[in-house]
């Protein structure tokens, strides 16, 4: 869970912790960690986590100098807002994923730790130009740009989407972009603002399986409507690469498994990644089962038998984990046989 935190109130009050309201800096109310806190559940998550999860603390020198530049900027990045296990690795290694538009998304997906609310049209006029210098000052060769859900926007932040690209385009021209974005409600013209805004590799993600859709995502989200975005971007423009990630131990069979891989395919999409759902609190979802590192590494051969360029597959796995890597076709380097962490 989310250490306390103090809001941006006023007055002094009382330290939000996660699952409770507070007040954001800009004035709207948002619920830390995304599900609020009821009576009756644990404060932890029960049970242990099988030795292949196991990631190191975060540390390191370079790791300081990524959440300095981070922080000096007003930027929010999802390896800390989604409490991804690999942010050690990744930022020690040079890289980040940087997250748009704030740090509070208008959906309440019951398996993700950002925490939710309404921002009420807000946006950070001075958002492109801090992520054009963070991304130079870091001397970025490969960027992933995501955001939250902005369903209060007309356009869903395309447009400033967009605007971010472009302004790092200008300040880097060397570095590779690829967008992880949101569905943009599966209106068309949204996804073509991005996609044609000078960008690599367009990738959203489908989550889960359909069946279990409408448990795991916000009633907003549909699998059907990601996967006519993922098709509509590889039809608008077929150079820039389609991408997607799953995540795997929410109750998904093999056959369900197989049968998005194709699904997948025949919207066009390329790349594939797949990981081990890890439950953020203990008001989310539960995981399922723990898959193993010999399955991740099934499901790879599988996706690639299929057709896509690269399957990203292990347990700490992430839809941005080590992106750059991603057309090396050796799943970024994760040791064979192990699905555990890349050498760096």
């Amino acid at each position: 869970m989310s250490e306390p935190e103090s809001c941006a109130c006023a007055e002094p009050c009382a330290p939000v912790v996660s699952g409770e309201k507070y007040r954001t800096p800009q004035g709207f109310h948002a619920i830390r960690d995304g599900i609020k806190r009821t009576a009756g559940q644990p404060a932890r998550v029960p049970g242990g986590k099988p030795r292949w999860l196991r990631a190191p603390l975060p540390a390191g020198q370079r790791f300081e100098s990524v959440r300095a530049i981070v922080r000096e900027h007003r930027l929010s990045t999802v390896c800390e807002e989604a409490h991804c296990p690999n942010i050690g690795e990744c930022w020690n290694a040079g890289t980040a994923t940087l997250m748009l538009m704030g740090s509070v998304c208008t959906r309440a997906c019951r398996f993700c730790a950002v925490d939710t609310g309404n921002p009420r049209g807000w946006l950070d006029a001075e958002e492109p130009a801090n992520a054009a210098r963070t991304v130079a000052l870091m001397k970025l060769s490969y960027v992933v740009l995501t955001s939250v859900n902005r369903d209060d926007l007309a356009d869903g932040g395309a447009a400033h989407f967009a605007a971010c690209v472009r302004a790092i385009r200008a300040a880097a021209p060397a570095t590779v972009i690829e967008a992880l974005t949101p569905d943009f409600a599966g209106v068309e013209a949204d996804v073509a603002t991005v996609v044609d805004s000078g960008i690599a590799v367009f990738a959203q993600n489908l989550e889960t399986v359909a069946r279990l859709t409408h448990e795991v995502r916000d009633a907003r989200a549909g699998y059907g409507q990601t996967l006519a975005v993922l098709a509509h971007a590889q039809r608008h423009r077929p150079e820039v690469l389609t991408k997607t990630g799953l995540m795997l131990g929410l109750g998904e069979t093999d056959a369900e498994i197989l049968t998005t891989m194709d699904e997948l395919r025949a919207a066009g999409v390329e790349l594939l990644t797949l990981g081990q759902y890890l439950r953020p609190t203990a008001r989310h979802l539960p995981v399922e089962r723990w898959v193993t590192p010999e399955e991740f590494a099934r499901y790879r051969d599988a996706a690639l038998a299929r057709g896509f360029l690269e399957c990203v597959a292990g347990p700490l796995v992430r839809s941005s984990y080590r992106a750059e890597r991603a057309l090396e076709r050796n799943n970024c380097g994760l040791p064979a046989g192990t699905g555990g962490q890349a050498t760096v």
